[in-house]
């Protein structure tokens, strides 16, 4: 090779290599963190999981292409959110996915920064993670999923399908629905008189306290059983359930996954596409928008599950009226 052409490749070269540097940092892997308090193998995790990833490869975000994600799984246990919500900050995602809200707090003590889009977060003004739903005017955003009403007609729906009920119990555990707890069971008190309905919170902390608190409904006639949306309540939802069927007595459900597990009935948004919802708002903000410029969104759409099945186990009949109105029911 002459003096010519080693400078000439030398030349191309130098021209190339930036070129090359560019499409390489174009492709370097976004990071992306997920705390979610719901067990990783659960049906309903996966599903929750599966959605988001496919909604954000919707937005073209591919796993494992141009973004890495790194998952926790708390399985409604109070004493991993913390250490989880610490491990996960240490990473330093450009931001995170917390589901359901119970886990922000935990976040919120590790940073004040790294955006943090919650799904599935009661009241998150009264609770202090934003400063208004319009503008969150913090690092906090995300899709929020319970009002007041939606309490009211929890009540209503059960009082319909079962009019002799007069008393119902609020199914907790009030280490993992801290930020759950004080506003539905508040509402749900509250709403209970214009139905005839006294309502009773029902704190547990494992399948034998459950078996309990739902034992000690049924010894008098007229109960009826409402679960809170919690990480616990969804993670020990058979239990619920079955112990709800063996003393007869009508369950109400948030989600469809209760209904489909054997709950009589649920009422609520769909929490699986929520999640999926939640992808973009992860898109805006890698494409650098800022979470407190992301207004908080609710759900649109409710639906109203009977199971049928269930009905005849505990000796119930549901009106015809009520099965006029259901979204679906399961036979």
């Amino acid at each position: 090779m002459n003096r010519r052409d080693l400078i000439a490749g030398l030349a191309a070269t130098t021209v190339a290599w930036p070129a090359a540097l560019r499409a390489q940092q174009s492709e370097r892997l976004r990071r992306v963190g997920v705390l979610i308090d719901f067990p990783e193998n659960d049906p309903f995790t996966r599903g929750i999981v599966t959605a988001f990833k496919q909604a954000l490869a919707g937005f073209g975000w591919v796993e494992g292409k141009n973004i890495r994600i790194d998952y926790r799984y708390a399985a409604g246990d109070p004493t991993l959110q913390k250490p989880y919500a610490a491990e996960l900050v240490g990473l330093k995602p450009e931001v995170i996915l917390a589901s359901p809200g119970s886990v922000v707090a935990a976040l919120q003590e590790q940073t004040h920064t790294i955006p943090i889009v919650f799904v599935l977060m009661p009241d998150p003004v009264g609770l202090g993670f934003v400063q208004s739903l319009a503008r969150p005017g913090g690092n906090i955003t995300g899709f929020s999923s319970f009002d007041a009403p939606l309490m009211g007609k929890w009540l209503e729906l059960l009082k319909e399908i079962a009019p002799s009920i007069t008393r119902v119990a609020v199914i907790f555990n009030p280490q993992t629905a801290v930020a759950v707890a004080p506003t539905f069971n508040r509402a749900i008190v509250a709403a209970g008189p214009s139905f005839g309905i006294t309502v009773t919170p029902a704190p547990v902390l494992d399948d034998a306290a459950i078996e309990a608190a739902i034992a000690a409904v049924a010894r008098e006639p007229g109960g009826g059983l409402i679960t809170l949306p919690d990480a616990f309540n969804a993670t020990h939802r058979d239990a619920i359930i079955a112990a709800a069927t063996r003393h007869r007595l009508p369950l109400m459900g948030l989600a469809e996954l209760f209904s489909r597990a054997g709950a009589l009935m649920s009422y609520g948004f769909d929490p699986i596409d929520l999640h999926a919802k939640a992808a973009s708002y992860i898109d805006r903000i890698l494409r650098g928008a800022s979470p407190a410029d992301l207004p908080v969104q609710y759900p649109t759409k409710y639906a109203l599950i009977i199971n049928l099945k269930t009905a005849t186990a505990i000796g119930l009949t549901v009106p015809q009226s009520i099965l006029a109105r259901a979204d679906e029911v399961i036979e």
